[in-house]
């Protein structure tokens, strides 16, 4: 723990309030991730989407607008505010939820699935950005990891309405049938209007909650900045955190220059940031719930069954998740980032095996299961408080921007090349490339990954660039 914090006393209920809000853009990001696996089979019959590019193109082009979202947010941040970034997702979400349920053409759906990316993609990068600025340094790793709750509730609420909206469905169910049911006209339209409720009451909450303090001192609001700080803390901590925010931008201008990120001792940070980005993603997991039909249908279960297994899927993401709030600020993050890796490479290759050998049934979901467990408790949130925190304070917008849209490419790549490569190698080999990254994951991340548990921003920011 910070020596700065060793004996404060904080406003729990103000502090928990806010980061509650604004990790509600993690919800959205999380419903409106997964919605689209459960409504796959609906809209891909209504919209008669055939061959298997149109199918990763239904799937990951809201991965391009989480692009966009991501690369506007960092200069937009630093200029405007985290806070006023998040209203504007929300909105965002609103429109997309709306908008995608009402599509009458492939082409109108595509537009707001792109929307709502772009939301996802400014909610993906300030909400645990904003909840690590405004955290105390011994519980920012818990605090920053709500946000990764809120993203899996909204996976499994997700899950679950897809399950409930759904009408059961018949093994030998043809295409035709399915367009001519209410699954088939309606039903895929009600599982994404569902979304609006969350949406919109994000956009209202978050009027409600300060700007984030490291913002507003870099910004030059230094007394609006301490109010905010007391309301954390008592006076006392207040000042002392101003007093460190105020040190690590000496000499700083407002405006960031992107090219300074190439700056030796930032490109270092940044790079390390990037790679963990990216290997959060192509370790593989999120397929399991962006094509949870192909995965579920290849071993042996049917339509109604495979929704059903989807929701325990989603269960256990939520159970594991307190797993990772509880240890991530005990544990530390290096050690639960190298268990995730390593984790996973192992179960990757009995997953690969079953597959590999044809063996059907509830042993598949079960590895599954292990899989979304291991994940869940370590790579999942502890990749999130990992790039909120190591970068320094005056680029921390414009470096978590570029790593973050980078996870986004590499989550397109993923949800665009998995049917391919499915359908050109099997699921076999398809698992074990996955176990193969996780390797070479393990291998960096024991190389290269500091451990920042109990520190203050400030403080890794020393230890990282040396100054």
């Amino acid at each position: 723990m910070s020596k700065m914090e060793s004996s404060r006393k904080f406003n729990m209920k103000f502090i928990w309030t806010i980061c509650f809000v604004a990790a509600l853009g993690g919800l959205l990001f999380g419903y409106d991730w997964v919605v689209i696996g459960g409504a796959k089979p609906f809209y891909e019959a209504y919209f008669n989407l055939t061959s298997s590019f149109q199918v990763g193109w239904a799937m990951s082009c809201a991965l391009v607008g989480c692009m966009v979202g991501s690369v506007l947010s960092g200069g937009l941040s630093d200029k405007f505010g985290r806070r006023r970034l998040l209203i504007v997702s929300g909105f965002l979400f609103t429109l997309s939820a709306i908008g995608t349920g009402w599509s009458e053409s492939f082409n109108a759906f595509v537009i707001f699935r792109l929307i709502g990316g772009v939301g996802i993609g400014l909610a993906s990068n300030l909400s645990p950005m904003y909840i690590a600025e405004i955290s105390p340094a011994s519980m920012r790793g818990r605090l920053v990891s709500i946000n990764q709750l809120t993203i899996v509730i909204g996976i499994l609420a997700a899950q679950i309405v897809n399950y409930l909206i759904a009408e059961p469905v018949a093994e030998n169910t043809t295409v035709e049938m399915i367009l001519e049911s209410w699954n088939g006209q309606w039903g895929w339209r009600w599982m994404f209007w569902a979304e609006t409720i969350p949406a919109f009451l994000f956009f209202l909450f978050m009027f409600m909650v300060p700007e984030s303090p490291r913002w507003l001192v870099k910004n030059g609001k230094d007394e609006t900045a301490g109010k905010v700080l007391e309301k954390i803390g008592e006076k006392s901590y207040a000042q002392d955190a101003l007093t460190n925010i105020k040190k690590s931008l000496v000499n700083e201008i407002e405006k960031v220059n992107f090219r300074e990120l190439l700056e030796p001792r930032l490109m270092k940070i940044l790079l390390l940031g990037v790679v963990l980005a990216v290997f959060q993603q192509w370790c593989g997991i999120n397929v399991i719930f962006n094509y949870a039909h192909e995965i579920f249908t290849q071993a042996g279960y049917g339509v109604s069954d495979m929704l059903f297994n989807i929701v325990i899927t989603g269960i256990v993401n939520l159970m594991f998740t307190f797993v990772a709030i509880y240890t991530v600020d005990r544990l530390g993050r290096r050690k639960l980032m190298l268990s995730g890796a390593g984790g996973l490479a192992v179960i990757y290759l009995f997953i690969g095996l079953s597959y590999y050998f044809q063996f059907s049934g509830v042993h598949v979901l079960v590895l599954v299961v292990m899989a979304i467990a291991c994940y869940s408790c370590t790579l999942a949130p502890v990749t999130w408080v990992i790039i909120s925190e190591i970068f320094p304070n005056r680029i921390r917008g414009a470096a978590m921007s570029i790593a973050v849209t980078m996870l986004w490419v590499a989550c397109f790549v993923l949800t665009y090349t998995f049917p391919v490569l499915n359908k050109k190698l099997g699921a076999a080999v398809t698992f074990w490339i996955y176990m193969a990254i996780c390797i070479l994951g393990f291998c960096f991340i024991k190389r290269y990954l500091p451990e920042t548990k109990g520190k203050t921003l400030e403080e890794i920011e020393i230890e990282l660039t040396g100054k």
